[in-house]
């Protein structure tokens, strides 16, 4: 893949791939043409049978500052609507395959909302995580109040939104921002090692589970359930539930082939 503002490392363990979003100077922000680039390397390697997981990273200073702002500011309500990039957005979340960010220093606004869009996050202890779209006189589009209040309630989104004040990796911890707060020297050892770990699961029972708790989110319990039942029935269709029961049984390391 041959990616300007995206670099792309496959094979990084075995099944991981890693991407990075490379735009140092200006401190990562996420304009239109990185994260189509960032849209059509994720897409391929959710294709790749030799992937299992992805990673996601910057650099050690930002992961991503937000949005980039010279692409917008003189923009009309009609001009937003016609360029749609939500719908790229859109198609990040569609991921079949596990995506984990590896974050570090600022972590703002889009790219915090980017963060919200991976399953797992492993922070730097450096992390800024914070929402301050309101000091532009605007407000999050991609997530930044509905995902994040979800996932912390209503009064911790409501003080992030509204001050537009980041916080620190302990607070994010706190909060269930992040799983994981490590220095800034081991942050992206440590989603590559959380990465490989789930690189060695059955692939298809991992895509399957990483669906039902992402419906956990949209559905109410009944409707969960109902969709955790059917996709817990449907993967003793494969062969990898066989081996995994059958190397359980004979008290062997199973051998998982996404089949």
């Amino acid at each position: 893949m041959k990616n300007h503002f995206i670099l792309v490392e496959n094979q990084v363990r075995p099944g991981v791939a890693l991407l990075r979003l490379n735009r140092p100077k200006e401190l990562n922000a996420l304009n239109l043409e990185l994260m189509a680039e960032l849209r059509d390397a994720l897409q391929a390697l959710d294709q790749d049978p030799t992937v299992r997981v992805m990673v996601l990273t910057g650099n050690d200073k930002a992961f991503a500052a937000g949005a980039d702002i010279h692409q917008m500011s003189d923009k009309s309500a009609i001009d937003m609507l016609r360029i749609d990039q939500f719908s790229t957005w859109e198609q990040i979340r569609r991921l079949k395959k596990p995506l984990i960010a590896a974050v570090s220093g600022f972590v703002l606004g889009g790219g915090h909302e980017l963060v919200m869009h991976c399953d797992m996050v492993i922070a730097s202890e450096s992390t800024r995580i914070g929402q301050p779209e309101i000091m532009l006189g605007i407000m999050p589009g991609a997530g930044g109040t509905q995902r994040l209040t979800r996932q912390i309630g209503k009064v911790a989104a409501m003080e992030m939104v509204l001050t537009g004040k980041p916080i620190g990796a302990g607070r994010a911890y706190e909060l269930g921002l992040v799983n994981k707060v490590v220095p800034v020297e081991i942050y992206l050892e440590e989603a590559l090692k959380l990465a490989a770990e789930i690189a060695e699961k059955a692939p298809l029972a991992v895509r399957l589970a990483k669906e039902a708790v992402l419906k956990a989110q949209d559905f109410g319990l009944s409707e969960g359930l109902e969709f955790e039942r059917k996709n817990f029935y449907l993967l003793f269709a494969t062969q990898d539930q066989k081996e995994g029961m059958d190397a359980f049984v004979n008290k062997r390391p199973p051998s998982f082939q996404g089949q």
